[in-house]
C-alpha cells in the first residue's frame, strides 16, 4: 500500500482529515483520532470471505476500536488497578512487538529503523502523542463512556482554531454550524451530568487541546521524517505505528517512576486476577488490531465515509457504556449525548 498521503495543502479539510488517521497509529490506546488520511490506492478488490473488502473492514474496524474503548474502561473502573501508567506501556509494548513480529513474518513492508536522527525529529511530536494517550486513560477513568466520546468532539474545535490561527485558513459556515452544535451539546451534557467529575472533565478537555496540537504538528514531523528515512519517502503507517508506541515507552517509563508505579505495580492485587489478565492482554491485541482494520478500511473507501462510520460508530458505544456500565443518567443528559453524538456524524460530512 502506498502512503502518499495527504490532501492537497490548500484543502481546508485537510486538518479535519488529520483526526481519522490517528485511530490506526495510536488507538491502540485511546478513543480519539489524530493525523491525516491515507489517500491510498483503491481499485476493485476481490471479496474476502464472500463479502465485499469495505464492508468486511469497516465492520471489523468498527467492532474493534468499539471493544477497544469498554475494555479500557473495564481495566481501569471495574477493577482495583491503580497503574494506569503502566498499562499503557504494556499496551505500548505490545504493539511493538506485534509489529516486529509482522515484519519478521514478511505481513508487513519492512519497518523504517530508529536511527538517531530520525528519533531526535520525531520526539516532539511523540511527547504529543504520550501526553494524548495519557490524558485520554485518565479522563476514561473518571467520566462515563458517552461523556468521554461526546467531549471528544471538541477536538474539532481546537484543531479549526489552530488552522485558522497558525495557517489562516476559513471554514464553511456549515462547519462552524456543526461546531457550535458540538459545543453546546459537550456544555449541556456537563451541565446534566448526574455523575459530574471536575478532574475528568479537566482531564478531557486537556485531551482535546493536546490531540489537536498532536494534529497541527504531524504534517512538520511527517516533513521532517521524510528526509530522514532511507528511503528518502513519508513514513507508511506500520512505521508510524511502530515509531510512536517505541518512543512512547521511555517517556511513560519516566511517568511511572514519577508515580510510584514502577515499584507499586508489581504489588498489584490484579495481578493475580485472571480476568484483569485476560482483559489487559485482549486490550492489547485489540489495540494492534485497529491499526490494521483502520489502515484496510481506508484503503477500501473514501476519507468522507471513513470519517462518517468513525463518528456513527460512536452512537452503539455510548449507549453500551452507559448500560454495561451502569452509568448513571437522565433523559436531558441522554437528549445531549445523541444531539452530540449526530453532530460529530454530520461534521464528517459537512468537511467536506
Amino acid at each position: 500500500m502506498s502512503s502518499k498521503v495527504l490532501s492537497p495543502r490548500g484543502n481546508p479539510a485537510r486538518s479535519a482529515d488529520r483526526l481519522e488517521q490517528g485511530r490506526a497509529s495510536h488507538a491502540s490506546l485511546s478513543t480519539s483520532s489524530s493525523v491525516e488520511v491515507l489517500d491510498l490506492p483503491r481499485g476493485d478488490p476481490p471479496p474476502v470471505l464472500g463479502l465485499p473488502p469495505s464492508l468486511l473492514s469497516g465492520a471489523l474496524y468498527c467492532c474493534s476500536s468499539l471493544s477497544m474503548v469498554l475494555l479500557n474502561k473495564a481495566a481501569l473502573s471495574s477493577f482495583r488497578w491503580t497503574s494506569p501508567n503502566a498499562l499503557l506501556f504494556f499496551q505500548c509494548a505490545f504493539c511493538v512487538a506485534a509489529v516486529k513480529l509482522c515484519e519478521a513474518l514478511g505481513l508487513v513492508r519492512p519497518l523504517e529503523p530508529l536511527r538517531s536522527g530520525l528519533v531526535r525529529a520525531w520526539l516532539p511530536v511523540n511527547a504529543l502523542f504520550v501526553a494524548m494517550i495519557g490524558t485520554s486513560f485518565w479522563a476514561l477513568a473518571a467520566l462515563n463512556v458517552a461523556m468521554v466520546t461526546v467531549l471528544k468532539n471538541l477536538t474539532n474545535a481546537f484543531v479549526l482554531a489552530g488552522d485558522w490561527y497558525f495557517f489562516k485558513r476559513t471554514f464553511g459556515l456549515n462547519i462552524y454550524g456543526c461546531m457550535a452544535l458540538m459545543t453546546a451539546s459537550a456544555v449541556c451534557g456537563a451541565a446534566t451530568d448526574l455523575a459530574f467529575s471536575a478532574r475528568g472533565y479537566a482531564w478531557q478537555v486537556l485531551n482535546c487541546a493536546v490531540t489537536a496540537a498532536y494534529s497541527l504538528t504531524l504534517r512538520g514531523a511527517m516533513d521532517r521524517a521524510e528526509k530522514l528515512t532511507i528511503s528518502g519517502t513519508r513514513l507508511d503507517q506500520h512505521s508510524m505505528v511502530y515509531l510512536n508506541n517505541a518512543l512512547s515507552l521511555p517517556f511513560l517509563a519516566v511517568l511511572m517512576m514519577a508515580s510510584g508505579e514502577a515499584t507499586r505495580v508489581w504489588r498489584e492485587p490484579d495481578l493475580a486476577n485472571p480476568a484483569f489478565l485476560a482483559v489487559a492482554a485482549l486490550s492489547g491485541v485489540l489495540g494492534f488490531a485497529i491499526s490494521f482494520t483502520s489502515l484496510w478500511f481506508m484503503s477500501t473507501t473514501t476519507a468522507t465515509v471513513y470519517s462518517l462510520v468513525g463518528s456513527l460508530n460512536k452512537v452503539p458505544l455510548a449507549l453500551l457504556g452507559l448500560a454495561l456500565f451502569n452509568a448513571p443518567w437522565s433523559a436531558p443528559n441522554l437528549l445531549s449525548i445523541l444531539v452530540g453524538l449526530g453532530a460529530g456524524a454530520f461534521f464528517g460530512l459537512a468537511k467536506k
